[in-house]
């Protein structure tokens, strides 16, 4: 038997589909005996392994994990499988083992990283673990030889969706998975493309998976959605896609096969990309249902944009604030700040710029955070290489000082003064109080007209310091949200 383990990474009443595991899953369907343990669902995710291992013969537990407390989870798990039951064998894949395979590798527990797309390598990984081939053989895997020396193999070359077979949902109670959400009461989540061919150099994601990006074809997407929606009765997806509109004929095409099941959805693009795109098609994208688009605005600076090697300009995302209004989509704009060669203007500038984008389309959802640095192929953005000392362990990680960086509760960037910390954290907490999110499904409507009282004179007269009012009004209304959501 293969297990396969989903790290809890929210609260129940926030999980969603296990896509990563989902896909392994897919490729050992009718090949391999298998199981999905979600730390998300279960109450006690390492009792549940030890009872497989105990009443089944478990060759591999696989666990895929990103930064932050989901690896943390996944370390907690796989330690303790390991002080258990020493003899199973243990793989961790997803994006913190794919940025960090050394730092995983370290862990006494982990045994083999498999690097970016995982569903090749785990087939070759398991005829390995029965001596039809070797390790060394294994394209994306890195692995402990005889001597404890850490083995790094190549790349694996990415396959798009199509090459791969559906989910199996059926092995998932699928619609403990589909929670309320803005978009409607059961919302899915699909990835329709994999990687990304742009080369930021702030992101993770080309670290690791390169620079190419693999879309499925349109029939299948939509195929798998009717599925989701006449089995399970979504009404609503959010598409996890770095880049899911690519090209626009792909748009167009997707969003004419989509637009008959009257989904609500959300997805992440490019202002570059759409900003081309023709009234025709983004009229089709709004008519398909399309209600928010996530748009890396990154900063309100061109030299910053520049040096970030986003390929994008502060013009360009002035534009796409323009279209979404005429169109009543709802645009989601996303900054890094702290450039760390000249922080304090990033900031100002950036500031600045997010007032002029409220301007022009009021209904902007913001979204700042502190620029937190991850390993990149080459140099990292504003050459911090020196600066900035990763754990060199997964222990190291789940320390409080290197979750906070990873959530971007305090990055302990050295570039950036306190001073101009407090002005971006305490800019978003008046701008978030100014036009409170839709997204807060369970916030109250009094909440909403209370914060907006509360802050309209702070923006008005540019005074971000010291939002003690807010901050106090933040947790109250916290501690007066319904605890779960009406279905």
């Amino acid at each position: 038997m293969i297990i396969l383990f989903h790290p809890r990474a929210t609260k129940p009443r926030n999980c969603r589909l296990p896509l990563a595991v989902l896909a392994l899953a897919a490729v050992l369907e009718g090949r391999e005996e298998y199981a999905i343990i979600d730390g998300n669902l279960e109450d006690d995710p390492t009792g549940a392994i030890v009872s497989l291992i105990d009443n089944h013969q478990v060759e591999l537990l696989g666990a895929s994990c990103m930064p932050g407390p989901q690896m943390v989870a996944a370390m907690e798990t796989c330690r303790e499988i390991r002080r258990l039951r020493p003899n199973v064998r243990i793989a961790w894949g997803g994006y913190f083992p794919s940025l960090y395979p050394d730092t995983a590798l370290n862990a006494k527990y982990v045994d083999y990283v498999v690097r970016g797309q995982g569903e090749d390598t785990l087939l070759e990984l398991i005829d390995a673990l029965r001596g039809k081939r070797t390790l060394e053989s294994i394209l994306g895997l890195c692995y402990k030889d005889a001597f404890g020396f850490h083995r790094t193999n190549p790349e694996r070359p990415m396959k798009g969706p199509d090459e791969f077979p559906w989910s199996p949902f059926h092995r998932l109670p699928v619609k403990k998975y589909l929670r309320p959400s803005f978009f409607g009461k059961r919302t899915a989540v699909h990835h329709a493309s994999i990687g990304c061919p742009f080369n930021c150099s702030f992101c993770g994601v080309h670290a690791a998976y390169g620079r190419a990006e693999r879309m499925e074809s349109p029939e299948r997407t939509v195929k798998i959605l009717s599925h989701l929606v006449n089995e399970y009765d979504a009404d609503s997806v959010q598409f996890y896609d770095m880049n899911f509109f690519l090209r626009e004929d792909h748009a167009r095409e997707l969003a004419d096969r989509l637009a008959p099941l009257n989904l609500r959805w959300w997805c992440e693009a490019r202002v570059d990309i759409m900003a081309r795109y023709s009234d025709a098609t983004l009229e089709a994208v709004k008519r398909a249902g399309c209600t928010m688009i996530f748009f890396g605005a990154e900063s309100g600076s061109d030299w910053v944009l520049k040096e970030m090697q986003k390929g994008i300009t502060t013009e360009e995302t002035l534009a796409m604030a323009h279209r979404t209004r005429q169109f009543g989509i709802i645009p989601e704009f996303s900054f890094v700040i702290g450039n760390p060669g000249d922080p304090e203007r990033d900031t100002r500038e950036t500031v600045s710029f997010i007032r002029k984008l409220k301007r022009i389309n009021p209904s902007s959802e913001i979204i700042m955070q502190h620029y937190t640095p991850t390993p990149q192929p080459g140099k990292m953005y504003g050459d911090v290489d020196s600066q900035i000392a990763f754990p060199d362990s997964p222990a190291g990680w789940a320390s409080k000082e290197w979750l906070d960086y990873t959530l971007r509760i305090d990055t302990h960037a050295p570039w950036l003064k306190t001073k101009t910390k407090k002005l971006i954290d305490n800019f978003e907490t008046v701008v978030a109080s100014r036009w409170p999110t839709v997204q807060d499904i369970r916030a109250p409507q009094w909440s909403r007209a209370l914060l907006k009282v509360l802050s309209w004179w702070r923006y008005a007269l540019r005074v971000y310091r010291f939002p003690v009012e807010l901050q106090w009004a933040n947790e109250f209304i916290n501690l007066r949200k319904p605890k779960r959501e009406s279905l």
